[in-house]
């Protein structure tokens, strides 16, 4: 189902930043976390309202829109809104008992996953109609795109590759720090340098994963940004939502159900 196009106040104009920022600034990858198992934090630049009825669960920038989706039965969605409005353009529903989790944006295609159904649905990406269904052999947790292959998260420590078209997996890597496996990756986002980020469930951490052996490159402690929230009627629940601002070394980040979205940077 697509939803009509209404403006949300609280997205229009901080959006209109992020989009003169998407396409004024020279490409350039992230350069912050180089250094092999670097310990980083965040710096804020900006501090945008969020929908606070959001249970997020995937966020990502393609060309003039941010795709969010949520998660929880009965509640889950995807919506595409455009940068420069702030106009919801588009908006599909996930019917019950579906529960929706990581989304990702490949050519003309908004892929989304489902947490226990067993299921990955591919949208139109104009509409966010749904075009199919394809299995899913384990739990959906995180997705994002990267050299030709989507990369999933099924909330344990594997990060596997599957055909952007077939969904087949076709590798896994374990992201490990010090030797060590880092269980609950969660929300993916693959960035411009070929990284890819992954929120740690329950955390306030981001890690940094090389996807050729799995190595932790950087782990991120994204506590200020917890901080940084005001105090509201609803509890606010964990860090998830991360999508790199294309061409820059700066990111979104928000949470399920966080009133506000942070754009930063990662630095030591």
């Amino acid at each position: 189902m697509t939803g009509g196009r209404h403006l949300v106040p609280a997205l229009a104009a901080p959006l209109l930043g992020v989009a003169m920022m998407v396409t004024s600034c020279s490409a350039q990858a992230p350069t912050a976390a180089d250094a092999p198992d670097a310990e980083l934090r965040v710096e804020i630049l900006r501090t945008l309202d969020h929908d606070p009825n959001a249970f997020t669960q995937g966020l990502e920038i393609a060309g003039d829109d941010l795709f969010e989706g949520t998660g929880r039965s009965g509640e889950s969605w995807v919506r595409a809104t455009n940068l420069g409005s702030g106009t919801v353009r588009a908006r599909a529903e996930l019917p019950p008992p579906l529960f929706g989790e990581g989304i990702t944006v490949v050519d003309d295609t908004v892929w989304q996953l489902t947490w226990r159904d067993g299921v990955a649905i591919a949208r139109d990406r104009e509409t966010l109609s749904e075009q199919r269904r394809v299995a899913l052999d384990a739990e959906g947790w995180g997705i994002c795109a990267l050299a030709g292959s989507l990369v999933t998260s099924d909330g344990s420590s594997t990060l596997t590759f599957r055909d952007s078209r077939t969904f087949e997996a076709q590798r896994t890597v374990q992201a490990r720090r010090d030797g060590v496996a880092v269980a609950h990756l969660n929300e993916l986002e693959c960035a411009d340098d070929g990284t890819v980020y992954a929120n740690v469930w329950t955390t306030d951490t981001l890690v940094r994963i090389d996807p050729a052996d799995g190595g932790v490159i950087a782990a991120i402690d994204a506590s200020a940004l917890r901080d940084a929230l005001p105090p509201g009627p609803r509890d606010v629940d964990v860090l998830n939502g991360v999508a790199q601002i294309p061409g820059t070394d700066r990111f979104l980040l928000t949470g399920k159900y966080w009133p506000r979205m942070f754009e930063v940077r990662f630095v030591p």
